[in-house]
């Protein structure tokens, strides 16, 4: 069962279509998906991940090993409600907060401020194709998260610190994710990452050549009626190494209003008889019109 992968340089070329096929088979039955040769430049990235490591290592790791949560896993307390993992979150947009974050040099909030410029020119671009592929213009998302200043977006930095006991605890519990458009820079060598398809867990490999990981979230779900799914996925800590996560979400503003796009719902509230006249005259043709010209009907268009 092999992971959908999203060429980002066909897109240009001959086989565009087949890309946007691909991604839309995707995002309807997996909810997730790698993307490849998306244009952010590696050596920043590397970067990212490696000044987030120092950090780590200087400041999070032996507090964390001193933290009620480890001290519980020795203990062999129930460990149901626990998550093996350090975390803070960036707030980038609509205002950032990365500067009343203790101790993250000036280094790391410069450069993840740069990671982060790109990496929402690269969540605008997926927001069009997705809205593309779902019959809508192609700012609909994206107007659809929207305030004044645009979608909202924000990272959660986490390790996974390497687990003495990891049959004992989750690293991260079972969810899917509230926001939109979920991209993550992931590590490239301790694994972790779990989606739930088709009755099992399917274990996602760290990502080589800073592949970005790419899940769909619950107001995705929403706005396409159910065509695209947040999916299921948790991470499991692992015995021999400690896995970083820099996840990215690419959300609604707080005010935003989310309902599904009107184009993507069947009609309701129409007389059948309306309908069975309609179907006489169009019997043998494609069954979408039909649907709209019976959902204008019902609201009066």
């Amino acid at each position: 069962m092999a992971l959908p992968v999203i060429d980002f340089s066909t897109l240009n070329g001959d086989k565009r279509g087949e890309t946007m096929a691909l991604l839309h088979e995707a995002c309807q039955k997996w909810g997730c998906f790698l993307i490849e040769n998306h244009g952010i430049d590696k050596k920043l990235m590397e970067k990212v991940k490696q000044l987030i490591n120092t950090h780590y290592e200087e400041n999070l790791k032996e507090s964390f090993y001193q933290s009620e949560v480890a001290k519980s896993l020795e203990e062999k307390q129930n460990n149901s409600d626990i998550d093996w993992e350090s975390a803070f979150f960036i707030w980038h947009r609509p205002t950032s907060n990365i500067k009343k974050i203790p101790n993250l040099s000036e280094e790391l909030c410069q450069t993840m401020d740069q990671y982060i410029e790109k990496l929402i020119q690269l969540a605008e671009k997926l927001s069009e194709l997705m809205s593309e592929n779902l019959g809508l213009e192609k700012d609909y998302i994206k107007k659809a998260f929207s305030g004044d200043n645009g979608p909202a977006m924000g990272t959660k930095v986490a390790k996974y610190p390497q687990c003495p006991y990891p049959e004992r605890v989750r690293g991260l519990r079972e969810h899917t994710d509230a926001g939109g458009i979920i991209l993550l820079l992931q590590d490239d060598q301790v694994p972790g990452l779990e989606f739930f398809k088709d009755g099992k867990w399917v274990e996602i490999p760290p990502s080589k050549n800073n592949a970005i990981f790419v899940n769909t979230g619950d107001q995705v779900e929403v706005l396409s009626n159910g065509l695209y799914k947040s999916v299921v996925h948790r991470v499991m800590p692992d015995k021999n190494g400690s896995r970083l996560s820099i996840a990215s979400f690419y959300n609604p503003i707080g005010d935003a209003i989310i309902s599904p796009a009107p184009k993507l719902l069947y009609p309701s509230n129409y007389r059948y008889g309306d309908y069975l006249e309609l179907y006489g005259k169009t019997k043998f043709g494609d069954k979408a019109p039909r649907f709209e010209s019976i959902k204008n009907m019902a609201n009066g268009h």
